[in-house]
């Protein structure tokens, strides 16, 4: 007898549980993992039901309603779902190049600490990026150097707060506002966070977010680009989708004339004929679509975020009180109108040798560590030609005494209990 889709999909999930659902069964001797995909068997069937039974295989259905989903949930008008975080910086770069005429040589303001395509996308879409230093007392960049940097080539600042903990965003938001610069967000490790009760992307033109596994939301890969300009999208879709015209989504695309009514039309100048809006290329794009059965998979983990974030709240203050029972380290607190939904727990030493002991006894007992991502990106061979890496003295300490661990919602209370007794055992 032929089951039913869903019947057939819930009789295979009985029987297989993949490997990679981070920290599954997990007893003491096996490794803590410092984050995974916070998934179950409702992620795994709607990706197996899009895949067996979907209308689409590329982008379609399902992520156009992922990105109404996202854009409602997080409080922006429109939304565009690429293939990863890194994808949505450049396409977010790369439109408001376009949509606000940004020249070549036009500069960013930007921390030299963080991950490198916060940077990258700078650089490759022909804008200059101006560094600042970081505050060492959260790990932020200092906000107070910002001014300094801004000229008559300055168009934007790109915020990225550090493992999600917002800094005080009112002084970013009087800077932004007295010198008319855009304030750009790059959220992909801080999906949640709060100022004043709103999240930081509500304050922003634009702004990106990653879906990799580690992050809040996880559908494989993948990325978002959110902003209440829906021309900025509208060339952001474009640029993500070979730079075509045509502005279908989901279902539309299966209208005969297409959502314009007139599909079939004279679309080129230059040549004197019909022509399919399809087939009308605007801008020099990219492929960077994602695949539908990762916008079902968004929309289960949306219904799942509030948990998300409770759970990284919670585990951050449980991780973090183990490790500052050991002398000369501490941690990073949340300012009095802040609420992060906190990436990881940043780890800070009173010295290398610290460091790196503390580092090496944690891996040896199957506790993940990680470096506060690359550092000063400018002691990198790849960066190195953008600015004097010994200009900004504190990011240059990063890598000496910072380190974080995880504080995500697949850590559970053993797992915390062991990650103190492992602390427990350190000798200074």
């Amino acid at each position: 007898m032929k089951l039913p889709m869903d019947d057939l999909i819930s009789e295979l999930l009985k029987e297989v549980s993949p490997p990679y659902l981070a920290n599954k069964d997990w007893e003491p001797g096996k490794p803590v993992y410092y984050s995974g995909p916070y998934w179950d068997n409702k992620e795994l069937k709607v990706t197996l039901k899009s895949l067996l039974g979907g209308k689409w295989l590329p982008a379609g259905e399902e992520v156009s309603r992922f990105e109404r989903k996202f854009s409602k949930k997080f409080n922006k008008k429109h939304s565009l779902m690429v293939n990863s975080g890194s994808s949505a910086n450049l396409i977010m770069f790369s439109a408001l190049k376009k949509r606000y005429g940004w020249q070549d040589g036009d500069e960013i303001i930007v921390s030299c600490v963080g991950f490198p395509t916060t940077i990258a996308p700078i650089v490759q879409c022909g804008l200059t990026p101006v560094f600042v230093d970081i505050d060492f007392s959260d790990l932020n960049w200092d906000v107070s150097q910002i001014e300094d940097k801004i000229s008559l080539r300055t168009r934007g600042v790109i915020s990225s707060p550090v493992l999600a903990n917002p800094y005080n965003y009112d002084q970013i938001l009087d800077i932004c506002e007295r010198n008319k610069i855009k304030l750009i967000a790059d959220n992909c490790d801080a999906l949640g966070s709060k100022w004043r009760g709103k999240y930081l992307t509500d304050h922003a033109i634009a702004a990106s977010c990653s879906f990799y596994p580690a992050h809040h939301i996880c559908t494989g890969e993948g990325g978002m680009v959110s902003s209440d300009d829906e021309e900025l999208i509208r060339i952001a879709r474009t640029l993500a989708w070979w730079g075509r015209d045509c502005y279908c989504v989901g279902a539309q695309n299966k209208l005969a004339d297409g959502v314009c009514t007139k599909r079939f039309s004279k679309w080129i100048e230059k040549y004197d004929g019909i022509i399919d809006h399809k087939y009308v290329y605007t801008q020099m794009g990219y492929n960077l679509k994602p695949l539908d059965f990762q916008g079902a998979v968004g929309c289960v983990q949306i219904d799942k975020f509030e948990d998300i974030h409770q759970k990284r709240r919670t585990n951050k203050k449980l991780v973090q009180k183990h490790f500052e029972k050991i002398p000369g380290i501490r941690s990073v607190e949340e300012l009095p109108h802040a609420e992060a939904s906190w990436f990881g727990v940043p780890i800070i030493c009173d010295s290398k040798d610290t460091k790196n002991r503390l580092t090496k006894h944690l891996e040896d007992n199957k506790v993940q560590t990680r470096n506060y991502f690359a550092g000063n990106l400018l002691m990198h061979p790849g960066y190195s030609h953008l600015d004097y890496y010994k200009n900004y003295p504190n990011s240059c300490k990063v890598l000496d005494l910072v380190f974080f661990v995880g504080c995500s919602p697949t850590i559970t209370e053993p797992m915390i209990d062991y990650i103190g007794t492992v602390t427990s055992k350190f000798k200074k």
